[in-house]
């Protein structure tokens, strides 16, 4: 058939075709809409799901290709391809195993995480194994399993025999961009901190994206092996590395099913570590009714199975739990928490609960990784920051990736204030994000809101809450249309 660019985008894992329902080869081969198809060309192969069209949109012997599957097959308009039945997936008897409730081995997890990766699951085969390993949650020799498959699909990187540690963050709590301060004192102080981070997925920013609006984030891996021999330690993205790559197809099915179970979540944390060749990590938990770890019992039930599974593969871990009642720091948004780094990073007054909690991680990693005696290194934390070190290695690190540059800045603002006044009992973090992303975080970079107010702070009628930024004139006025109708995103009680 002949291929034709429909310029569309549309499924993050599989792509997909268009296909006349009345053409002959889908009436010859019994090519119903939803099924699968293997399309191939001179330069690759896809599995795609059909869509079945109208006569309007195709000739009869022209295939349609998403944006997604155009790229894999490296096609020119009108160039032949050929189209025939999708391969059996053999895994998918695995995954039948796990929905009726039975364990799988090591290999049986390899086979799957290898097939998701190589495009074979759609996904309607992603949600299933997504539910089933929440609905019967994974024991611990799975979740081990599970964690190993990832890692074993992916890249890998090594750096020697030496200590490398890390810093991860469970996430759910807007802003809290802690990482960025964290990796210019840990690296300031000779520990080697090679930082691979993600972009946002359903949050309003995520630390490549902040960073991004610092320095490039996108590194292939001899540029990141040349930033960190020279300056110890750099803050990139990990998607240009591949590793773990299963995770953000998994994650993305969760995140649509609002599903965040325990196996699954430790192997998303656990692959890409050990896959960056970690030896030493340290975890922040935020834990509040509106992060993603809601109770101190969840909290507890977490830790235990991160650190089981960790041992496991000899990484040293240690679980940092955190208030997450609240943002911290001001900024929520790539370029705004951009600047509460640097503001951090300059030692200028204010923002002293980001300051805080980035000493404390800090402080932890220096103890783990052997640089301090046991509890001395928020001190020495503490002093690597007021002294401008940090603040000296952070530009180092910004240089070397390709050059510091200033966050961008929003054209359209608008101001939040109380309606009544009180005091401020309460912050639904959850609300916040969504009103940052309705602004355009984190695709608009200078997107976001900056706080003006704390959990305890005094109002009167008129002050000032928060600061919607926005790009565009039509997302703040989405913003604000949110914030009008739901007014619950602070409580303020007389």
């Amino acid at each position: 058939m002949r291929a034709r660019r429909i310029g569309l985008s549309t499924s993050q894992h599989q792509p997909t075709a268009y296909m006349r329902s009345d053409c002959d080869v889908c009436r010859s081969e019994g090519f119903a809409a939803r099924s699968e198809i293997l399309v191939a060309s001179g330069h690759g192969e896809i599995v795609a799901g059909i869509v079945h069209c109208s006569p309007e949109l195709l000739h009869g012997d022209e295939i349609g290709l998403c944006e997604k599957a155009w790229a894999s097959l490296r096609v020119e308009p009108g160039e032949l391809v050929a189209v025939g039945h999708a391969p059996t997936v053999a895994s998918l008897g695995e995954l039948r195993r796990r929905v009726y409730g039975n364990r799988l081995s090591q290999g049986s997890f390899q086979a799957i995480i290898t097939d998701v990766v190589a495009g074979r699951y759609n996904d309607v085969h992603l949600a299933s194994f997504v539910t089933a390993c929440s609905a019967f949650p994974l024991d611990l020799d799975e979740t081990m399993g599970l964690t190993r498959a990832m890692v074993d699909v992916g890249d890998r990187l090594s750096w020697g025999s030496g200590i490398v540690v890390d810093k991860h963050s469970v996430g759910g709590l807007p802003g809290n961009r802690t990482t960025p301060i964290v990796v210019a004192i840990v690296a300031a102080q000779g520990l080697l901190m090679p930082k691979t981070s993600s972009r946002a997925i359903t949050s309003p920013a995520g630390t490549a994206d902040t960073m991004e609006t610092l320095a490039p984030v996108d590194l292939n891996l001899a540029a990141i092996r040349r930033v960190v021999e020279q300056e110890g330690g750099c803050i990139v993205w990990g998607g240009s590395v591949r590793l773990s790559p299963a995770d953000d197809f998994i994650i993305g099915v969760e995140r649509v099913l609002d599903l965040d179970a325990v196996g699954q979540m430790v192997a998303s944390v656990l692959s890409k570590k050990i896959a960056a060749g970690s030896t030493h990590l340290v975890i922040d938990m935020p834990i509040g009714p509106s992060a993603k770890v809601r109770s101190e019992a969840a909290g507890i039930v977490l830790s235990d199975a991160l650190l089981a599974v960790a041992r496991g593969f000899g990484l040293e871990t240690r679980i940092m739990p955190g208030p997450g009642l609240e943002p911290v720091g001001r900024g929520i948004g790539p370029a705004l928490e951009a600047r509460d780094v640097l503001a951090v990073l300059r030692n200028n007054p204010g923002l002293e609960d980001l300051r805080s909690r980035a000493i404390e991680l800090a402080g932890a990693i220096l103890e783990l990784g052997g640089r301090t005696p046991p509890r001395s290194g928020a001190e020495l934390a503490a002093q690597t920051l007021a002294s401008g070190s940090a603040w000296e290695k952070f530009q180092r690190i910004c240089e070397a990736q390709g050059g510091m540059r200033e966050p961008p800045c929003a054209a359209h603002r608008h101001t939040l204030t109380a309606a009544r006044p009180g005091r401020i009992t309460g912050i639904d973090n959850r609300k916040l994000a969504k009103l940052a992303k309705l602004a355009g975080a984190p695709a608009a970079k200078a997107a976001g809101l900056e706080m003006h107010v704390r959990l305890g702070d005094a109002v009167e009628i008129g002050r000032e809450l928060c600061t919607v930024h926005a790009e565009t004139h039509g997302e703040l006025h989405y913003a604000l249309a949110y914030a009008a109708a739901d007014g619950a995103i602070f409580t303020v009680a007389e």
